[in-house]
């Protein structure tokens, strides 16, 4: 059975920094190319960023660029989204998904998902 087990949310301070992890069992990440997405309360899932299996290429949304920083060890089968600078805009539900063909913005391209990991941001 595949996981992907996000962790590292939390409150913070607007202002602060965070860094969420996602690891797996059942499926070698180091395989497959993994997006972040957030989801808050009322709104639609939003991709965030996403990397290649190789860690070469990475790609984010315009909102979170310059703040925020996605990155992969492959000899731990883990992928991070080091999140600074956050803003009240940030909070919601992180999710990591992997298994799209591409480095995609588009949820539905992904085939494996986790259960999220919760960020408040505090003024």
């Amino acid at each position: 059975q595949v996981q992907l087990v996000e962790s590292g949310g939390g409150l913070v301070q607007a202002g602060g920094s965070l860094r969420l992890s996602c690891a797996t069992s059942g499926l070698t990440l180091r395989s497959y190319n993994v997006g972040w997405f957030r989801q808050a309360p009322g709104k639609a899932r939003e991709f965030v960023a996403a990397i290649t299996w190789a860690g070469t290429t990475t790609s984010y949304a315009d909102s979170v660029k310059g703040r925020f920083t996605i990155s992969r060890d492959n000899t731990k089968n883990m992928v991070y989204l080091q999140v600074n600078n956050l803003k009240s805009e940030d909070a919601a539900v992180y999710y990591c998904a992997a298994g799209a063909p591409t480095k995609s913005t588009v949820p539905g391209a992904y085939r494996y998902w986790g259960q999220g990991t919760q960020v408040t941001v505090s003024s």
